[in-house]
Parts: C-alpha cells; structure tokens; sequence
C-alpha cells in the first residue's frame, strides 16, 4: 500500500510531465530535428541494442560519479552539521565561510577541484559533493535544533550531556530533515556529476551531451536527458518510500 501512494504520483507526474513536454515543443513550433517528442525518443530507445547501450554505458559512469559525490557530500554534511550542534563557537567560525563557498557558481569551481583532485572519478565526486554538501548541511541543521527541547531536558536531567541529547534525542528527531537532505541531494549529485564531465572529463552523460551538441546529435542528446531524468525521479520516489518505511517503524516503536 505504501508502494502505491509513492507511485501514485509519479505516474501523474510523468503524464503532465509528457503533456507539457509535447505542448512546449508545439506551442514554440521547435524545428523537429532539434526538438524530439517523446514518440521520437521512444523510437530511438527502441530502434536498436545499439542505441540502448548508447545511451546506458554512459549513464552508468554518470551514476557512478554522482553516487560518490551523493555519500561524501552527505556525510560531510551529518558530520559537520552534527558539530556545529555540539559547539557553537565552530558554526559561527564556519558557517560564514561555507556559504561565501557556496556562492561561488559552480562553474567557475570545477577548474580549480579538477586541477587539484585530477580529472577522474575523485575530482568529479568532489564536485558532485559541493553541490550536495550545502543544501544538505543547512537542512540537517536545522533538523537537529528543530527537536522537542523538553526531551532534551528530560534527557539532561538523568545524566546525559550533549552527546547523549544528541544521540537520544536530536538525530532520531531529525530523521525527517536528514530523508529531504537525501532527496534533495539526488538531483544535486548528478547536476554536480553532469558538470563535472561536461567541463572536465568528457566522460558520462555530461561528456555525451558536449559531443551531441557538436555532432547534431539530437536523437541520442535527448534520449540521454530524458533517461537521465526518469532515474533521478526513479531514485527519488525510493527514497520517498525508504523514509516512509523508517518513520512508520520508529513511530511505532
């Protein structure tokens, strides 16, 4: 049943998401050997093997690198946001700091990480990792403080210091905040991923769309984004109903 509520809206999603896609290309009247319909990208999937390994070999070293960045930047995340919850004094030296890194664009980033962590899988999981760390950081955060403090209180007054709060109290009380950490950093670890290759390495989806672009690839470019997109939804919705799954066994404990 629960399965159900989480597809639900995904398949709603994904015929409103098809309908807009077919009224974008005709409202704009895209010439068709630019823009391709989503008849024109299910006949390119289905045309071959050759097409569908075309599409797939790539998309597997794009998750790959993302997955890297998807772990190091949401432990990173847990790590630091659990810091600045013990200690203050850190969060206010630190915290300024990482948001003037964050408004640093992305772009002007991958450069520098890539000449410092090299152009293979380590550099492009470090970038996919920025792009995860922030928003990720400032969602946990604010998930530890945001826990009842009268159970806190109540943890304190048998005995248990901070950390004790904190492992008690705090992180189950922020297990909300740490899935939409999660699912937000799924998207951001392939944009990250994405980047990456398209700036750096020439290698996944990323590199694929640079070559696409300049061959007139459109058949193959589109069919690459829209796969792209089906498995971050995909793996999104399974967070859903992992975080789902969590909730209701602690909730019932």
């Amino acid at each position: 049943m629960r399965l159900v509520r989480a597809l639900a809206p995904l398949l709603v999603s994904a015929v409103v998401a098809l309908a807009a896609w077919e009224l974008f290309l005709r409202a704009f009247d895209v010439n068709p050997l630019v823009g391709k319909n989503p008849a024109a990208v299910w006949d390119y999937l289905s045309a071959s093997a050759e097409n569908r390994a075309a599409v797939t070999e790539p998309l597997l070293v794009t998750l790959a690198d993302a997955s890297l960045g998807f772990a190091g930047g949401l432990l990173a995340a847990l790590l630091a946001a659990v810091t600045f919850v013990l200690f203050r004094s850190v969060e206010q030296a630190f915290l300024p700091v990482a948001m003037l890194l964050r408004s640093v664009p992305l772009v002007a980033m991958t450069p520098l990480v890539t000449l410092v962590f090299g152009r293979g899988a380590t550099g492009v999981a470090v970038i996919a990792g920025i792009v995860v760390f922030f928003p990720a950081l400032v969602t946990i955060v604010f998930g530890l403080r945001s826990v009842n403090p009268l159970a806190r209180d109540l943890v304190a007054a048998y005995g248990g210091g901070r950390l004790a709060q904190l492992r008690v109290v705090s992180l189950p009380g922020a297990l909300p905040s740490l899935f939409a950490a999660m699912r937000i950093s799924v998207p951001g670890a392939l944009i990250g991923a994405l980047v990456a290759e398209w700036l750096a390495t020439g290698k996944g989806i990323g590199g694929e769309i640079l070559r696409d672009i300049g061959a007139f690839g459109y058949d193959h470019l589109w069919a690459s984004i829209v796969v792209l997109t089906a498995v971050s939804v995909v793996l999104y919705t399974a967070l859903s109903v992992v975080e789902q799954a969590v909730l209701a066994r602690f909730s019932t404990d």
